[in-house]
């Protein structure tokens, strides 16, 4: 019978999104390591624990209690920091995309500025609410 552990960190993968090949390069293992592990022919170490639990995958942070037992979720819900300095980090990889030039842009607004931005974010959120056109 294969471990529960075995079968959570299967899930996990599947819960990626990520086939074993892509599973195998996140984890720094062969695909043959992965498909031993999920068929419960070789142990989930602490190293693959910490390794899960430590950097984000696709966005996602996982769980490590969840992997361990099985209590509460997959993935960890985030505080809006952890979001923003994750998107953060995200635009430095990512320099001359739309998203770095907008937040290069925000990051310029004047106070007085910043109140139009949020007036105008206001106004068309109470349009959409009523079944308006944004």
């Amino acid at each position: 019978m294969i471990p529960d552990i075995n079968q959570r960190f299967r899930e996990l993968r599947k819960a990626c999104k990520k086939s074993q090949e892509e599973w195998a390069d996140i984890m720094g293992l062969s695909r043959s390591g992965i498909a031993d592990i999920e068929a419960g022919r070789r142990n989930v170490t602490e190293k693959h624990i910490r390794l899960l639990s430590i950097e984000s995958i696709d966005g996602k942070y996982i769980n490590e209690e969840w992997i361990r037992t099985g209590d509460g979720e997959p993935f960890k819900r985030l505080t809006r920091n952890q979001v923003i300095t994750d998107f953060a980090a995200d635009l430095i990889k990512e320099d001359e995309s739309f998203k770095a030039r907008l937040i290069e842009a925000l990051a310029k607004l004047s106070d007085d500025e910043w109140e139009v931005l949020e007036k105008l974010a206001v106004d068309l959120s109470n349009k959409k609410d009523q079944g308006g056109e944004p």
